[in-house]
């Protein structure tokens, strides 16, 4: 079986989305990764469904919901389990919100190039895998205080940027 360029695409484009949407209901990284590879595994059995024609992530997200679901359903610990429609809604907002997201994306990485190269490295440390602030404040021979007012301001930076540029209309 051939697997439809577009669906490849699509599962590609919609990672972020679907870890994020996972995250809200396991509310641990590692484990939302390992959820999001369920989840991934379960839309690759599906993908003769798959039409084209339709939104992906709405359809994507179902599926992210029923592994989520199963997931807390596995690991009683967790003390707040949503219900079928609470994750439902949960799903449909956050697909309904995927034009203003990507624009948003699009605006960060527009913004993160007119960084300074040292702040751009800075906030790119920062967001590598098992990165903490104060392993980077001890590599930097500072302090964590010193590395955490950067990054604020670093991030306040972006924030007011991206606003800017939406407001502007440069992604719309």
């Amino acid at each position: 079986m051939t697997v439809p360029a577009e669906f490849v695409a699509q599962i590609t484009k919609c990672q972020r989305h679907l870890h994020a949407f996972i995250l809200s209901m396991v509310w641990n990284p590692a484990e939302a990764d390992d959820v999001l590879q369920e989840t991934n595994l379960a839309l690759w059995e599906k993908v003769t469904e798959f039409d084209a024609s339709r939104p992906f992530l709405p359809w994507a997200m179902r599926f992210a919901q029923f592994q989520a679901m199963a997931w807390l359903k596995r690991h009683k610990r967790q003390r707040l389990v949503f219900d079928d429609d609470l994750a439902k809604l949960l799903a449909d907002e956050a697909a309904m919100h995927e034009p203003a997201f990507d624009v948003r994306q699009h605006a960060l990485a527009s913004c993160l190039q007119k960084l300074p190269s040292e702040q751009r490295k800075l906030i790119a440390r920062r967001y590598e895998p098992g990165a903490s602030v104060n392993a980077m404040a001890e590599k930097a021979k500072t302090t964590a205080k010193a590395v955490s007012d950067k990054l604020r301001r670093i991030r306040h930076a972006l924030l007011e940027c991206i606003e800017k540029t939406i407001s502007e209309g440069a992604f719309a």
